[in-house]
C-alpha cells in the first residue's frame, strides 16, 4: 500500500503520482493523508486503483474519474465526481451540491446526506444515498438512476430525459414534466441490484420510481410556462 501525505507532497505531486499508475501497475492500493478539505483530490484517474482519502474533500474530489475507486472518510465537497466515467465513489459522511453533475457512468455511493442539485445533468451514472438529497436534484438527468433512500427536495427532475429516480421517502415536489411511474418488475431488479452493490440494507419494493412525463423533449407554444 502507498500511503503520501498531502500537506508534504502537495496537491499537483499527489495528483502526479497517481496519474502515472497505468492499467497493469502494481501500486493499485493508495491512502491519501491529512486531505484537510483540499480541492481537486484524486481527479482525473484513469486507472483500477484504489484511493482512500482520509479526512474531508473540497471541490471536485474524484473529478472525471475513471476505472478507480475512491473512498473518501470525510465529507465531499461540492462537485464530487463531476463528469467522472467508470469507477466508484464512496462517501462515508454527506455529500455538498451538484453531487456527479454530468457523470457518464460509475457509481457514487454516499452513507450520510446531499445537498441541492444532486446529479443535475446525469448522463448515465448510477448515484445510491442512503439520507436526504436536496432541491433541484437530477435537474434535466438525461440517463442513469438515482436512488433516495431517505426524503428529496423540491423540484425533482425537473426537465428530465430518460434518467430513473427511486425514492424511498417522501418527494417534496416534483420538477416540470417529471411524475410518478409505475414500478415493474424490471426496475425492482434494477433497483435491488444498486441497493446490493451499495451495501444498504433497503428493500426495492419499498420506494417509488419517478421519471420524464416526455412533454417537454421537443418545444411547443402551449408548454412553454413550463420550461
Amino acid at each position: 500500500m502507498q500511503t503520501v501525505d498531502l500537506q508534504e507532497l502537495g496537491l499537483r505531486g499527489v495528483n502526479a503520482a497517481l496519474h502515472a499508475q497505468a492499467a497493469d501497475t502494481n501500486q493499485t492500493v493508495w491512502t491519501i493523508e491529512n486531505a484537510k478539505g483540499s480541492h481537486a483530490i484524486a481527479c482525473g484517474l484513469d486507472a483500477p486503483i484504489e484511493v482512500t482519502v482520509k479526512g474531508s474533500t473540497g471541490y471536485y474530489c474524484g473529478g472525471m474519474n475513471q476505472q478507480a475507486t475512491i473512498n473518501i472518510h470525510g465529507s465531499a465537497g461540492p462537485g464530487t465526481g463531476e463528469n467522472m466515467m467508470s469507477g466508484k465513489i464512496i462517501i462515508e459522511g454527506d455529500a455538498s451540491q451538484y453531487l456527479g453533475a454530468t457523470a457518464h457512468g460509475g457509481m457514487i455511493v454516499v452513507k450520510g446526506n446531499a445537498s441541492s442539485r444532486c446529479g443535475i445533468s446525469m448522463k448515465g451514472v448510477n448515484i445510491v444515498v442512503q439520507g436526504n438529497i436536496g432541491h433541484m436534484s437530477a435537474f434535466m438527468g438525461q440517463s442513469g438512476n438515482l436512488v433516495v433512500c431517505g426524503d428529496a427536495g423540491d423540484a425533482l427532475g425537473d426537465s428530465c430525459y430518460e434518467a430513473r429516480f427511486f425514492v424511498r421517502g417522501e418527494v417534496k415536489s416534483l420538477g416540470a414534466d417529471c411524475e410518478k411511474k409505475e414500478m415493474r418488475e424490471e426496475h425492482l431488479t434494477l433497483l435491488q441490484g444498486l441497493l446490493d452493490e451499495a451495501g444498504f440494507d433497503f428493500k426495492a419494493e419499498e420506494f417509488t420510481r419517478y421519471g420524464s412525463a416526455r412533454n417537454l423533449y421537443n418545444f411547443d407554444v402551449d408548454n412553454a410556462g413550463a420550461y
